[in-house]
């Protein structure tokens, strides 16, 4: 029997950080629960000294595929470490150029939910969150949520 179109569709920010990878295996639960679909998004940029600010050699433009396939195999591991195989849930991975709030805030446009994961530290600074998230948080037009890397 195969499966009927999703419902939702649910955006998760992922950087590769264990923060993000429990996002990302957060979000197939809910995915699940919705009958939605996931876009698992990572961001890049070039690297300030590739970029020429005189920390290093202007890298060509063309240079711009390696990053944009470094980005890509971070995500590709990401997703096989983050979700069970065999699941259901549809996963599309998305490589964006751009600082990664915009690139979120933009892709998370017409989505049910923006899914992203805490920095991770312990204590205090646990409470606080990053500044991709504080932006995303305050400037989505979805519901957004964080969710906190696992404790050992």
């Amino acid at each position: 029997m195969q499966r009927a179109q999703p419902a939702g569709r649910i955006v998760v920010g992922v950087d590769g950080s264990q923060g993000s990878r429990a996002a990302l295996r957060w979000a197939v639960g809910q995915a699940e629960l919705t009958d939605s679909s996931i876009e698992a998004v990572i961001a890049w940029t070039f690297p300030a000294a590739a970029a020429g600010f005189g920390l290093g050699p202007m890298v060509p433009e063309d240079s711009a595929d390696f990053y944009e396939e470094l980005a890509a195999k971070h995500l590709q591991s990401a997703i096989t470490d983050s979700v069970e195989p065999g699941c259901e849930v549809e996963i599309t991975p998305a490589v964006r150029r751009g600082p990664a709030a915009e690139v979120l805030l933009d892709s998370a446009g017409g989505a049910d939910l923006l899914v992203l994961g805490s920095r991770g530290h312990g204590g205090f600074a646990a409470m606080l969150l990053g500044s991709v998230s504080q932006h995303c948080v305050r400037h989505a037009r979805c519901p957004v949520a964080i969710i906190r890397e696992p404790t050992a």
